[in-house]
Parts: C-alpha cells; sequence; structure tokens
C-alpha cells in the first residue's frame, strides 16, 4: 500500500475520487486485456477503465459479420493462453469475441465500464497521475497504462460536397452485411483489407461495388501453397534482411496473383515489409476480391474529386457516375491527443514517439500497449514488457520494513 500524508491527501482528494493502488489502464480491448491479465500474472493489482459497455467494443460492435482473423491465430493470441486447438486456422469474429470473453473471464478481468476518460495528466507536485472520468469520477495512482489503442476512432475524409450527397453514408466500422445493399450501387472508399473484404461480401450480396483506389497497395495472397504468407516472411527474416524478403514476397505475389497493375492496382515501389516497418501500412491479403475484379464484378475507379448533385460522384479521372451509397471504408486513428495532457511522449498523431520495440515505456510512470503497428502479437509483446517492469517496481516497493509501529496516516480506499 502507498500511502499519503494527511494534509497532502485532503489536497488531492474529493468525495468523487478514487485512489488506485496500482496502475490504471485505459482500454479493455485485446491490449488493455493482455496488460491487465500479466499484472495479475506478476501479483499487481490494477483498475481498467473503458468507455463502452463490453470488453473490445471494437469488435463486438463494430466490425462486419464476415471478418475473419487475416493472419492465422498463432499470431494473434494473447500472452498466457492459445486458441482453443478446435479452432480454424483464421478465426471468425464471433470465435474471437469468445475466445476475448473466455480471457477476461480466466484472468478475473473486471473493467469499470461506460467509463470514458476525459483527461488524464501527471501531477509533478504529488507525482501521480490523475485521471478524469465521465460523471466527474476522478482516478488518481502512481501509474498510467494508455491501451486505447490504434483503432479508437473512425477516420472519415473531407471530401467536397459530400454533406450533399443523396444516398447513405456509413464507415465500415457502422457496416455489418451486404444484404442491406441488395441491388445497390456502391462506391467503397478505400482499398486496404476492410475496402477489399467489404466489396466482396457486397457482391456476395448481390450489390455492385466499386472500390477507390487512390493510391498504389500492395496485395499478396493469404497462403502460398497452404502456407501463410505472413508466417513465411515470418520465418524468411529470420534468416534474410528485409529487402531481400520483400523481394521474394513480391516475385510470389506476381506469380500467384498475376499483374495487378492491369486491374487498376499498382504496386509501391517500397517493398511491403518496408512500408509496415517505416509507415505502418499493412499489405492487403487477398480473401477472393480479385477473382471479382477480375470478373468484372467490383470496379475499380481513381480517387474522388468530389461529390455531385444527388447520387453523383466525380472522380479525378473526370467521370461522373451514380452511386446509390458510400461506404467509407478509411480506417481509424488513435484518440490519445484528445485527452491525455502534458507529456510529448506521444506525436500528434496519438503514437508514442519512440518505436518499437521501445516505445511501451514513458516517464513518470507511463506506458503504452498497443500501439506497435505490430497488430496482436506486438500488442501482446509489450503488455508483457509492461507488466513485467510494473512487477519489479511493485515488489520492491511492497518490501516488508524492519520497523513496524503505528501508521498515523489514514488508508484511502483501493480498487482492485
Amino acid at each position: 500500500m502507498v500511502l499519503l500524508p494527511t494534509d497532502r491527501m485532503d489536497s488531492l482528494f474529493s468525495p468523487r475520487c478514487v485512489w488506485v493502488n496500482g496502475p490504471i489502464i485505459v482500454g479493455a480491448g485485446p491490449s488493455g486485456l493482455a496488460v491487465a491479465a500479466c499484472l495479475r500474472e506478476q501479483g499487481v493489482p490494477y483498475v481498467i477503465l473503458e468507455r463502452a459497455d463490453c470488453i473490445a467494443s471494437l469488435w463486438a460492435k463494430r466490425t462486419y459479420d464476415r471478418l475473419k482473423l487475416h493472419l492465422p491465430k498463432q499470431f494473434c493470441e494473447l500472452p498466457r493462453m492459445p486458441f482453443p486447438d478446435h479452432y480454424p486456422e483464421y478465426p471468425t469474429r464471433a470465435q474471437f469475441i469468445d475466445y476475448l470473453e473466455d480471457y477476461a473471464s480466466r484472468f478475473e478481468i473486471k473493467p469499470e465500464f461506460s467509463c470514458t476518460v476525459q483527461s488524464a495528466r501527471y501531477d509533478e507536485t504529488s507525482g501521480l497521475w490523475r485521471v478524469l472520468t465521465s460523471g466527474d469520477m476522478e482516478y488518481i495512482g502512481r501509474w498510467l497504462v494508455v491501451a486505447t489503442g490504434e483503432n479508437a476512432e473512425s477516420v472519415v475524409p473531407d471530401i467536397p460536397g459530400l454533406g450533399g450527397f443523396g444516398g447513405k453514408v456509413t464507415h465500415v466500422s457502422d457496416y455489418k452485411s451486404g444484404e442491406a445493399y441488395r441491388g445497390k450501387s456502391v462506391l467503397v472508399v478505400g482499398c486496404g483489407n476492410s475496402g477489399m473484404e467489404v466489396s466482396l461480401d457486397l457482391c456476395d450480396h448481390g450489390a455492385r461495388p466499386a472500390m477507390v483506389v487512390r493510391d498504389a497497395v500492395h496485395v499478396l495472397p493469404r497462403e502460398v501453397l497452404g502456407k501463410s504468407t505472413f508466417e513465411l516472411a515470418v520465418l524468411l527474416m529470420r534468416w534474410l534482411p528485409l529487402w531481400i524478403v520483400d523481394k521474394i514476397m513480391v516475385i510470389l505475389a506476381w506469380i500467384v496473383l498475376g499483374d495487378l497493375a492491369r486491374l487498376g492496382l499498382r504496386r509501391p515501389a517500397a517493398g511491403p515489409l518496408e512500408l509496415k516497418e517505416t509507415h505502418g501500412r499493412t499489405p492487403v491479403l487477398d480473401c477472393g476480391a480479385l477473382a471479382h475484379i477480375r470478373a468484372g464484378d467490383i470496379a475499380v475507379v481513381p480517387a474522388v474529386k468530389r461529390f455531385a448533385k444527388g447520387d453523383q460522384v466525380e472522380l479525378a479521372d473526370g467521370r461522373v457516375l451514380n452511386f446509390d451509397a458510400v461506404i467509407f471504408a478509411t480506417g481509424y486513428r488513435s484518440n490519445v491527443p484528445q485527452w491525455l495532457q502534458g507529456t510529448d511522449f506521444f506525436n500528434k498523431e496519438g503514437y508514442p514517439k519512440t518505436a518499437f520495440p521501445h516505445g511501451w515505456k514513458g516517464q513518470a510512470g507511463l506506458y503504452a500497449v498497443g500501439f506497435t503497428r505490430r497488430g496482436l502479437s506486438g500488442a501482446s509483446a509489450d503488455a508483457v514488457r509492461i507488466a513485467k517492469d510494473l512487477g519489479n517496481v511493485w515488489r520492491e516497493e511492497t518490501k516488508p520494513t524492519k520497523r513496524a509501529g503505528a501508521c498515523h496516516r489514514r488508508c484511502i480506499s483501493v480498487v482492485f
């Protein structure tokens, strides 16, 4: 137990303050759950704050029905608990949510739900973090773990005329199934994994999708000769430099998928792994969309210049096409700059300034997990590091002292 003198406590705490005898974790997605589980293993108490009413709200409420993990399950498991043996190599959305709920149950993780963090700042005078949440509740503690991740807020580009478009406009975070778009022409803005898969889903449900491809993009086969492309890349990187592995991946993609430039999908000059390493841009793993593009079921169009009158959309090449609906598959962003104050550990985009694998620890008890741009495996690696570091500090500070005597400082409530 960390205690403060009575006069210091009176100045810090109001009737709606909670002292946390351990780290305050913000976010109960996979990253926050992983840290909580590892802290429990280290014997460190914590509180975990979550703005939604469930764990992993991105997966539970903001993903489409047909979604599966894009990587084999062994690269997506959280620390200390593998996926069930009966799960397929690429678990479904529902299976992954079940896995996360079982994970929370196994490690007795009980977040404070519907608890939106409005601000968090370090009080240099007291040496404590002060986290203000909805309802004017303030959590105070020695350590803060930022686990809100890379996908906290939806990104919708500001395109001229969008507000006047007459059809339905939505972000992929609100898309569930192509059934609602049956028989309709749909413009999908974005050609990443979500854009490709939503276009495929629309096709399967009888819609007529057109996918916007603004920039060059790497498209790789999900598997080569029955072997995961990602797993193959990881294996090769144990023995070869990144640039050679990149060349191998591009050659394999050309052999398996053919010349995609003819379909309107240009490859970037930099390799897929280099782009992931330097800019966080994930290559697209084809799950069947390319076959529909070749068949003409999915049209590939250039960037949107503006939305014209009614249901018209003007493209960068001058064409004006009519669409019944628009779906933005334009990704997500970190929301850390909106609430974390008084620290330069994160950049203006909401990512740690220090690159992986050293971006998990800042100053004054600040930690970050889920910002590696390396998916669930990166988050899990950082969670283990954070818990180990906090465990060492906790054990050192809670060692019994040789002198025992009466304590004249009043204790403060502890939240686990």
